[in-house]
């Protein structure tokens, strides 16, 4: 199994997204979304923006992580 991060993108530079992830500020690829704009929610595994969520989507996988 693996498992995905809910992050919100606040920068975008060449290829790599800088994402806050509960306030851990990491920088992923963003290489996979072509369509990605600073404010977006992404999907992040292995350091890899994987996919578009929305923001009510990043919100009910924070609340599952916070109840594991």
């Amino acid at each position: 199994m693996c498992v995905g991060l809910s992050a919100k993108v606040v920068d975008l530079k060449d290829g790599t997204a800088i994402i806050d992830a509960s306030g851990a500020k990491r920088s992923v690829s963003a290489d996979l979304l072509d369509d990605l704009e600073i404010g977006d929610y992404v999907m992040v595994h292995a350091g890899v923006a994987i996919a578009k969520i929305t923001d009510d989507d990043a919100s009910e996988t924070e609340k599952i992580m916070e109840e594991l």
